[in-house]
C-alpha cells in the first residue's frame, strides 16, 4: 500500500553522559514510536548509556548511532575530559541534517561548563548551531501547549516566546539591541512559523525593554530609539506584529487565544514567565536554521541521573515538535515548488 504521509527521519544528541540525557532519550524515542508509524530515530551517543537499545530490538525505525565516550561515565559525576563527546554527537548530527540524512534533529540537555573547562569556548545550543551552519542569527523559542480552560482558554492553544537575546549578562543586554536585530528577530519568527509550524498569517506581539515599556521615555530610551522602528518596519512589510508591550502585561490572558508568538528582549523576560505556566513541559526551538532543531527545556538534572526518577515528557514533546516541524516542512516545500 502507497504510503499516505513521507517517512520523517529524526535524530537524538543523548547529552551530557552523566546526566538524564540518554535515559529520557530512550524512554521518549520508544514512546513517540509507539505514536507514529512514519518515522524513524537514530540515538547518538556511547553504546555503553545505551544497551538498553542496543541489547534489544534494534529495528529500522530505533537505531544506534555509537559514538564512544573519552573516559567512563557514572550518572551525576561530570567529567571534563568527556566535554568533545558532547561537541561530537552535536557535531554528527548537524552534518546530519545539512546532508539531508536526517529530517531534524532532537538534543537532550548537556552541562555547558564541562564543554567550557574543556578548553572549548561554548555558549550555548543555539549560538554554537548558527556557528556550525554558517547562519549569522538565529532565534531562541520555547513552545508549550496550554489546555483548555488554563487561565480562561476557550480551546487548547501553543504559548510561543522567542527571544532577541538570548545567553547574556543583564547589563549588556540594551547594547547589543539595535533596530536591525529585533526587525530580523520578527523576520525570522514570522518566516519559520509559517514554513515549519504550519501557520498562515501569524500574529506576534513584541515587549518593550523598561518598566512600562520605558514610558515614553521617562523610563529608557530604547522603545522609542530602536523597538518601535523596528515593529513598524515589520509592519510594513506585511506582518502581524503589534508593541512594545509592557513585559509585565505583555502576556495577559486574553493574548492567549490570538497570538501566535511573543517576542521578548531578554531571557528571564520572556521564559520566567513561560516556565511559570508550562511546569518543565516545554520544548526549545531554534529558529532561524536551514535544520530543524528542538530541544528539551531542563538541565541535566545530575541529582536524579541513573535512579529512574527521570521525566521524559520534555523530550517526548521535543520529540513530538520536530515531527511535526518537518512534516510541515515537508509539504510547505512540496506546495512552494507546485507554485
Amino acid at each position: 500500500m502507497q504510503q499516505l504521509v513521507p517517512l520523517v527521519k529524526l535524530v537524538i544528541t543523548t547529552g551530557e553522559p552523566a546526566g538524564v540525557g540518554p535515559e529520557v532519550s530512550i524512554a521518549a524515542a520508544k514512546q513517540f514510536l509507539l505514536e507514529q508509524a512514519n518515522v524513524s530515530i537514530t540515538l547518538l551517543g556511547d553504546q555503553n548509556l545505551l544497551k538498553e537499545v542496543t541489547q534489544g530490538a534494534n529495528t529500522e525505525r530505533l537505531q544506534v548511532e555509537a559514538i564512544p565516550l573519552i573516559v567512563s561515565s557514572a550518572p551525576g559525576q561530570l567529567s571534563t575530559q568527556n566535554g568533545p563527546y558532547v561537541i561530537q554527537l552535536l557535531d554528527k548530527a548537524i552534518d546530519g541534517c545539512m546532508a539531508g540524512q536526517f529530517d531534524a534533529m532532537v538534543t537532550a540537555p548537556i552541562q555547558k561548563s564541562v564543554i567550557n573547562q574543556a578548553g572549548l569556548a561554548f555558549t550555548g545550543h543555539t549560538e554554537y548551531l548558527a556557528q556550525r551552519c554558517g547562519v549569522k542569527h538565529v532565534v531562541m523559542m520555547l513552545s508549550a501547549n496550554l489546555e483548555k480552560g488554563f487561565l480562561g482558554l476557550s480551546c487548547s492553544r501553543d504559548l510561543r516566546v522567542a527571544l532577541v537575546t538570548t545567553h547574556l549578562p543583564l547589563h549588556k543586554v540594551s547594547a547589543s539591541l539595535s533596530q536591525d536585530l529585533i526587525l530580523e528577530t520578527i523576520q525570522i519568527v514570522q518566516r519559520d512559523l509559517e514554513a515549519k509550524m504550519g501557520i498562515d498569517h501569524p500574529v506576534i506581539r513584541v515587549s518593550g525593554l523598561n518598566p512600562h515599556a520605558g514610558e515614553s521615555g521617562y523610563l529608557g530610551q530604547e522603545e522609542i530609539e530602536m523597538i518601535s522602528p523596528a515593529i513598524e518596519a515589520a509592519k510594513k512589510i506585511g506582518i502581524d506584529v503589534s508593541g512594545p508591550y509592557p513585559g509585565d502585561t505583555m502576556f495577559e490572558p486574553k493574548a492567549l487565544e490570538g497570538v501566535d508568538a511573543f517576542i521578548a528582549m531578554y531571557h528571564d523576560q520572556g521564559l520566567a514567565p513561560f516556565k511559570f505556566v508550562t511546569f518543565g513541559g516545554g520544548v526549545n526551538i531554534t529558529l532561524g536554521l536551514p535544520i530543524i532543531r528542538t530541544s528539551v527545556d531542563h538541565g541535566t538534572a545530575l541529582d536524579i541521573a541513573g535512579k529512574g526518577l527521570a521525566d521524559s515528557g520534555s523530550m517526548l514533546e521535543a520529540i513530538r515538535a520536530a515531527y511535526q516541524m518537518a512534516l510541515t516542512q515537508k509539504n510547505w516545500l512540496l506546495n512552494a515548488s507546485r507554485t
